[in-house]
């Protein structure tokens, strides 16, 4: 069973008599009473193991008790600790001098113990209520932290922003948009032979690899639909060469993915065009791209040269001969007419 600690009351006063008095009151009322004889002494205690009240005297030798409240409210570990002044000046001026210096309150020697209980009572009754405030706060803080960051990683940030100022996301036409699909070779046979829990780690290490590498060439992951991966470029945020990055990225994962654990090979295919994007449902929803452009892009992946980068004529021509590639020839797809694909050549390699 966990003991419960007692409050601690720091005692700041010179006058041997003053601490002895209001350290029996405190361990009468059970409170765990430290006592110090000057100013320097108390600001040294307070840091070392802050305490939950202070009652402290004004006239002390070094460093007087209005340079502690002074010090005490720069210092933000220790702003917060209430104090009591209980003091045998007994000018106004002096009380507000202390109250504006941040004292909660403030009592006359000879003090009446009496009072003094019920000022340490009252006192610590309200650190408490802060404590539990200030808890329940850092506690909302941290939900809404978990929260936006559950966001962040099902969103793109443009997408949270809009939601976070709107409460939803409107489905928009984007043009010129650069479309990846990055599927492995021979999967279904691949998940035959293994047990499920491996199938799906190496799947995890793999998505992470592919993530990594969007990143570094500037792509946005939208999903993963199973095996295939698909990014986008040019979609949120607009780039100079969205199928020059989307080609440089497809080349590192076609070279990447192979020396991974589980040896997987890939085909990736690339496509350019306008796209309408947004998010459709209520329940499990995740931002989309939809359109013909799309479409092409898949097709294009699944009719592609396994271990390479294929590209459809549109994405060809914006590529803009950077890099060698030859024509498939015109190859018949579901949905479509006749296109032709083209596959290319790292000129690294």
């Amino acid at each position: 069973m966990k003991v419960k600690e007692l409050p601690r009351i720091l005692i700041a006063d010179d006058m041997d008599l003053n601490r002895e008095a209001m350290r029996d009151l405190c361990v009468i009322l059970g409170y765990d009473p430290i006592l110090v004889d000057s100013g320097q002494a108390a600001l040294d205690a307070m840091e070392e193991t802050p305490p939950d009240l202070v009652l402290l005297d004004i006239m002390m030798p070094g460093m007087d008790g209005y340079v502690v409240l002074d010090r005490m409210k720069a210092n933000d570990q220790l702003r917060s600790i209430p104090v009591i002044v209980i003091s045998g000046v007994g000018q106004i001026s002096s009380v507000v001098r202390c109250i504006q210096k941040g004292a909660v309150d403030y009592l006359h020697k000879p003090f009446e113990p009496i009072l003094l209980r019920a000022r340490i009572e009252a006192t610590l009754d309200k650190k408490r209520l802060r404590d539990r405030e200030e808890s329940y706060r850092l506690r909302i803080e941290e939900e809404k932290k978990r929260a936006d960051d559950l966001l962040h990683a099902i969103f793109p940030k443009e997408v949270v922003n809009e939601l976070k100022m709107t409460g939803e996301v409107k489905s928009q036409r984007h043009d010129d948009v650069a479309v990846l699909f990055c599927d492995v070779a021979g999967f279904t046979p691949y998940c035959e032979s293994l047990a499920p829990e491996a199938v799906v780690s190496h799947l995890q290490e793999m998505v992470e690899t592919l993530e990594t590498i969007s990143r570094n060439h500037g792509l946005q992951k939208l999903k993963t639909i199973g095996d295939s991966f698909m990014a986008t470029c040019g979609l949120l945020q607009k780039e100079e060469t969205p199928v020059i990055n989307c080609i440089r990225a497809g080349f590192e994962m076609v070279e990447v993915v192979p020396s991974l654990k589980a040896g997987w090979k890939v085909r990736v295919g690339i496509n350019v065009g306008p796209v309408v994007a947004g998010v459709i449902g209520k329940q499990q929803y995740l931002y989309d791209i939809w359109g013909d452009t799309v479409n092409t892009a898949a097709r294009i992946e699944q009719h592609g040269v396994t271990g390479a980068v294929n590209l459809s004529e549109k994405a060809w021509q914006q590529s803009g001969g950077k890099f060698p590639g030859v024509t498939l020839g015109r190859i018949r797809v579901k949905g479509k007419q006749e296109m032709d694909i083209y596959r290319l050549y790292d000129p690294a390699d």
